[in-house]
């Protein structure tokens, strides 16, 4: 840091101005915010140790530094996802309306997405993260995985078939997702398996996670009848007063759910025709930390102010 109290040193600004950028790319490459800041501060330590005379791109140079220190520790968590209690879901974020208005960031980030994500292997998580949400060049990406240009686009190509098959078909309007979960939220107020059949679709797979911690289903639940029965269930057994919150996470319309006024968890849907095909309960009070104030994500950096 500069001695001078009105002025800061370039290499502070520089990371300022990049932090919500690094901060996206490694949200969506390890699906934890708190990774994701672990990985900010590791990229921080190493970055104010470069001599930036011979920087030429900081905002490539920073992306790189954040690249190989989020691919590192996605191998480490890589590990630790394997011991997990129960399904794993990604952390939910609070998100700005700007998210929601970029469609591609929106796509990119949310839970359907993200669990996609979550079949590829570290490196090609990497490469297609900064090549399809962030459009990052090869030569770039070559240089933070450590491969070779041509071998970045054989790996963005393998990557990019393995998620097209396995992504949602269509990108569906915010306007139709939050259609299907205020009638899904009305269902749940009326405690009617029938109310519920008709807003989720045949196919239906409910995925809770409750780390461990909380209590959730071991495994994902598949099938409406089975989903519908589950859930019913689940808050007739309670016996507590549910409200549901309509909110903005990673992009998309979701329900937080609150038991005597106490956040218990929040759910995120996938939509198709007009019908819930994927219901995401995270319940995980450790992922739970980042639904009460907004994060910001982008693909963009802001402007360094001479």
């Amino acid at each position: 840091m500069s001695d001078h109290s009105d002025t800061t040193d370039p290499a502070t600004e520089a990371f300022v101005a990049h932090r919500n950028l690094l901060f996206t790319v490694a949200y969506e490459m390890l699906g934890s915010a708190a990774d994701a800041e672990d990985v900010l501060q590791e990229t921080w330590l190493r970055w104010v140790e470069v001599d930036l005379s011979g920087v030429r791109d900081q905002r490539a140079y920073l992306v790189r530094i954040a690249t190989r220190q989020a691919l590192n520790r996605l191998r480490a968590v890589r590990r630790r996802r394997e011991a997990y209690v129960g399904s794993w879901l990604p952390e939910p974020l609070l998100t700005t309306p700007d998210v929601a208005e970029d469609v591609e960031l929106a796509e990119s980030v949310s839970m359907a997405m993200m669990l996609v994500l979550e079949t590829l292997s570290p490196t090609e998580r990497a490469v297609f993260v900064l090549r399809e949400a962030f459009d990052v060049g090869y030569e770039e990406i070559a240089a933070a995985v450590g491969r070779s240009p041509a071998a970045v686009r054989q790996i963005a190509r393998r990557a990019r078939r393995h998620v097209d098959a396995r992504r949602p078909r269509t990108v569906v309007p915010a306007s139709q997702t939050r259609a299907a979960l205020e009638s899904f939220r009305r269902a749940l107020e009326t405690g009617d398996p029938r109310d519920l059949l008709g807003v989720l679709a045949p196919g239906v797979v409910l995925v809770s996670d409750g780390g461990g911690l909380r209590q959730a289903s071991p495994r994902p639940i598949a099938g409406a009848d089975k989903v519908a029965r589950f859930i019913v269930g689940g808050i007739a057994k309670a016996r507590v007063t549910l409200t549901f919150d309509a909110t903005v996470v990673n992009g998309a319309p979701a329900l937080v759910l609150r038991v005597d006024g106490e956040v218990d968890g929040v759910l995120a849907a996938r939509v198709e025709d007009a019908r819930i095909t994927g219901l995401y309960y995270v319940r995980n009070p450790e992922k739970l930390t980042r639904v009460g104030s907004a994060t910001p994500l982008t693909r963009r950096s802001t402007p360094v102010v001479e």
